[in-house]
């Protein structure tokens, strides 16, 4: 296979040894996992391909109900067959016991309690950076890789070259001494230079479309909720209090939501969720979703805690938002120079000092 090396600087430190250093390779049969492990293997690497088996519901009989979209017995199967073609030893771990207590019951518990989780960045944290890692290690691996868009240099995570598939913004919660163990190959590149790839390495993934819900939601989530946790009708009101209609269960909801409000003369958003009193708050005016500020906690700081408060940042309150101009203010405060619509706690607040991500929290 001829292929140009990979312009990511997280691999040039490889050039300057003797022996080819070991890769664990997140492998989950799909397109970027895949080119992520040829790249590594076209670069001397000594590569180790993993499939990681998550959480899937099960019925009564104990038999597979639906599989987990990102670890079905097909992904496997396709992640194996990568590996074959590439000539590289395929293992295959099973985290469902870990991935069920870290990723699934933290985003049961949190609806339950009114926020609206990320799973992603808890599992990135806690499963793909956390107990990969560790099992990498106790096998004398050198670093674990993925097929994460994001970019590593001199121990800092910045922004992917491919800006609409950048993929930071679900990393913020980790540190320095995990990110000294990682490779992301793709990070230099863009989804169609990576397809293209594919091809040219003739994997034989090139086609597979890659998933965008919750891996572990088969249904809609209110029906995978409706199992979990016992929903309790209550008041829809509006700003003022007065009675609107009636709501099936403030888990089904989330802050900024339009759809699935029955109630005449809409349409209408979910401003707040009153889980004290059972009452979901809604408003006809979308100006009502606009927030000047916001307060975070459990925060994370890559490179550490800023020395200086406040601090001037660019910020995102969810995945598909753009960056805004922030100050980050003592009491975990963030004040935005615009407004911002439908500050959801629960979710993660990310911040950024150029391309450069320098952490983020949960917002509050």
């Amino acid at each position: 296979m001829s292929l140009r090396l990979s312009r990511n600087p997280t691999l040039l430190p490889l050039w300057q040894t003797a022996m080819p250093k070991k890769v664990v390779c997140a492998m989950s049969g799909g397109v970027d996992s895949s080119v992520a492990a040829a790249l590594l293997k076209s670069q001397g690497f000594d590569v180790l391909g993993v499939f990681m088996k998550f959480w899937s519901e099960t019925p009564k009989k104990g038999v597979a109900d639906r599989w987990n979209k990102c670890c079905s017995p097909e992904a496997e199967e396709r992640a194996r067959l990568v590996a074959f073609h590439l000539g590289i030893p395929f293992y295959v771990f099973d985290f469902r016991k870990e991935f069920k207590k870290s990723v699934v019951d933290y985003f049961i518990r949190e609806y339950k309690a009114g926020r609206t989780p990320n799973p992603c960045v808890v599992c990135n944290k806690d499963i793909k950076f956390g107990l990969l890692l560790k099992k990498a290690l106790a096998i004398e691996a050198d670093y674990i890789a993925t097929g994460h868009y994001v970019q590593l240099k001199e121990g800092r995570l910045i922004k992917a070259k491919d800006k609409e598939k950048d993929q930071s913004y679900f990393l913020w919660q980790l540190s320095r001494k995990e990110l000294k163990r990682c490779l992301f190959p793709l990070g230099d590149y863009t989804k169609t230079e990576v397809k293209k790839m594919a091809n040219k390495f003739n994997l034989p993934v090139s086609s597979f479309i890659d998933s965008q819900e919750v891996c572990f939601v088969h249904t809609n989530l209110t029906d995978f909720l409706k199992k979990y946790i016992k929903q309790r009708p209550g008041n829809i009101i509006d700003g003022q209090g007065n009675i609107m209609g009636r709501h099936n269960g403030l888990a089904s909801y989330t802050v900024g939501q339009r759809k699935g409000i029955d109630l005449p003369g809409g349409p209408f958003w979910v401003v707040k969720k009153d889980i004290k009193n059972n009452l979901l708050v809604v408003t006809k005016n979308e100006k009502d979703l606009l927030e000047k500020e916001l307060f975070f906690q459990d925060e994370n700081w890559i490179s550490g805690k800023p020395s200086r408060l406040p601090m001037e940042v660019k910020a995102k309150i969810r995945y598909r938002s753009q960056s805004v101009s922030a100050t980050v203010k003592k009491g975990n405060t963030v004040i935005f120079k615009k407004p911002q619509r439908a500050v959801t706690p629960g979710q993660s607040i990310v911040f950024y000092k150029g391309l450069e991500l320098l952490g983020g929290g949960v917002i509050k």
